[in-house]
């Protein structure tokens, strides 16, 4: 079993930074991903970024590309995201993902394990 769990949420002004991270723990298997999505209030989850395991490659959705970062930190086994030049339609609750199957990142459906979320507000 792998537990996930994110922390680094709250409430910042437009154009203010955060640091969203996600501590793994219980991993028994070859993480073939990480990612992150998010949930607005009546919305569905949407895909944020994502990292490949294997390479290192970085995959993010248009919204957020140029403005957020996804990396890890393998020494103390975390994945984290940093947001910069945060807006008011970034509010969502985020949440950390882990997958072990190869195939498209963006994809909430093909991850495994799920964090309990994070919630960021932006206010405008």
């Amino acid at each position: 079993q792998v537990q996930l769990v994110e922390s680094g949420g709250g409430l910042v002004q437009a154009g203010d930074s955060l640091r969203l991270s996600c501590a793994v723990s219980g991993r028994t298997f070859s993480s073939y991903a990480m990612a992150w999505f998010r949930q607005a209030p009546g919305k569905e989850r949407d895909f944020v970024a994502a990292l490949r395991e294997t390479d290192y490659f970085t995959y993010y959705a248009d919204s957020v590309k140029g403005r957020f970062t996804i990396s890890r930190d393998n020494a103390k086994n975390t994945v984290s995201l940093q947001m910069n030049s945060l807006k008011p339609e970034d509010t969502a609750v985020y949440y950390c993902a882990s997958r072990s199957r190869v195939g498209r990142l963006a994809e909430s459906l093909e991850y495994d394990y799920w964090g309990q979320g994070t919630q960021v507000t932006v206010s405008s």
